[in-house]
């Protein structure tokens, strides 16, 4: 299979939900919400993904200020494509559009603990979520 990477190429609602169906992250996303999913594409600022024709297989979906910190918010390999580099190319890829001492940030799905350390991340315990804006407390 012939795989095409794009920068910040147009991923529709429909290719991306297909995707993240087809990935451990679907049960995390809220693929049934159209306004997120639009929203979530919309206000990204650096998309890598990955084609076979006109099919996503792959996507690097951050936000990123290019200088100091990039988070990937997405990583995601369609099942069928797994342990073909697809998912180090997107990483490699996403490194190419930011400066050299950017850092690379992001939350692991429990799937996928072994595969970033083979990369080169280095696990981070002082990270803090807050799963809903209406959580902060005053």
């Amino acid at each position: 299979m012939k795989i095409e990477y794009r920068v910040n190429k147009a991923v529709s609602e429909k290719q991306f939900v297909d995707l993240l169906d087809n990935t451990s992250l679907a049960e995390r996303r809220p693929v049934g919400n159209s306004k997120y999913i639009a929203g979530m594409l919309k206000n990204s600022n650096l998309i890598i993904s990955a084609w076979v024709e006109e099919e996503l297989i792959g996507i690097a979906r951050a936000m990123t200020d290019f200088y100091y910190c990039c988070y990937i918010s997405d990583l995601a390999v369609h099942e069928k494509a797994q342990d073909s580099g697809v998912g180090k190319e997107l990483l490699q890829l996403t490194t190419q559009q930011i400066n050299k001492d950017c850092k690379l940030i992001l939350l692991s799905v429990p799937q996928t603990e072994d595969f970033y350390p083979h990369m080169g991340f280095e696990v981070h315990d002082r990270a803090w979520v807050l799963s809903s804006a209406k959580q902060l407390r005053n």
